[in-house]
């Protein structure tokens, strides 16, 4: 059925004229007479009645009005609940421990009054995280992903390089430094349980050793960041990577240490994909908080050369 046609038929209903239906829609006289004939062949019925002082609803026009308005309404509804900053911006931070969470909870700070909601495809690569964004499961997602794998219709902003530090505890040999350069953990052990074959952090942390001949694995079970942690404590000799603006907490006994790394400063490209097009306002509010109020990126950077600025 023609919902403009029954738009027109209300119109018609309730101005009582078709010349001021016409002009309340915008459209020509022969235009409503045009669409009230097709919805009455369409629906088989009669739903007009002409009199010398205009039109009025037949009987079955009478029983098929109120059906016709809530129809509109419905359309309404519908029509609104997907308009440009109607819902929630709805984000994939990907851990809710790691920068992208935190830089989105300081822009909600910022902006109480935003509608967000901050999700995680934890499980999903970046592939997956952009067909998502694609399918509008999600309206944006963080992703390190090379701009050559961008599927169409997705726009990519590097809005948000996390430096890395290195995490030891107290007994490691570099636990007491000011700062490392990357080329210094060559030879010693960095374990980052979790690293997924396919992910787009299994091809940074590649990449990254690769580039000063690091020592970095995954092997054993991964049996949470907590474990992680105690696994630091009781070490002399193991260290994990984290980002500067992650969250971690650990008891105040493990004494542990967070490093900056420097000489380059290796960072995790994190990029905003989002659909091509997209008016969310609240998207927008978004990427013009990250450009301005963002964590500064350090001049002496080092990402993969997958990643283009």
């Amino acid at each position: 059925m023609d919902v403009e046609a029954l738009r027109t038929f209300v119109a018609v209903a309730e101005t009582g004229q078709f010349q001021a239906a016409a002009d309340k829609l915008g459209i020509s006289q022969q235009a409503v007479s045009k669409r009230i004939a097709a919805l009455e062949r369409h629906i088989e019925v009669t739903l007009l009645v002409r009199t010398s002082r205009g039109s009025r609803p037949s009987l079955d026009g009478q029983v098929f009005l109120p059906h016709a308005k809530k129809v509109l309404a419905a359309i309404e509804r519908a029509e609104q609940a997907v308009r440009p900053g109607s819902r929630p911006l709805r984000v994939d931070v990907l851990n809710r421990r790691i920068s992208p969470a935190q830089a989105v909870y300081r822009f909600y700070r910022s902006h109480p009054e935003t509608d967000l909601d901050a999700v995680t495809l934890s499980k999903e690569n970046a592939a997956q995280a952009a067909q998502a964004v694609l399918e509008g499961t999600v309206d944006a997602s963080f992703r390190a992903l090379p701009a050559d794998q961008v599927p169409a219709g997705i726009s990519a902003e590097r809005l948000l390089d996390a430096p890395l530090e290195l995490l030891v505890g107290p007994g490691h040999p570099l636990a007491d430094a000011p700062w490392v350069r990357p080329a210094d953990l060559a030879g010693h052990r960095i374990w980052i349980p979790g690293i997924r074959p396919g992910t787009e952090w299994a091809a940074f942390y590649q990449a990254l050793s690769k580039a000063f001949g690091l020592s970095i694995d995954a092997l054993g079970p991964n049996f949470g960041d907590e474990a992680l942690m105690d696994a630091l404590a009781d070490s002399a000799s193991l260290a994990t990577l984290v980002g500067s603006g992650d969250r971690y907490l650990w008891p105040q006994t493990h004494d542990l240490r967070r490093i900056p790394l420097h000489d380059p400063t290796p960072v995790y490209p994190h990029v905003l994909l989002f659909r091509s097009g997209d008016q969310h306002p609240v998207l927008t509010a978004l990427r013009d908080h990250l450009r301005t109020a963002g964590p500064r990126t350090p001049h002496d950077v080092w990402a993969p050369d997958w990643m283009d600025r």
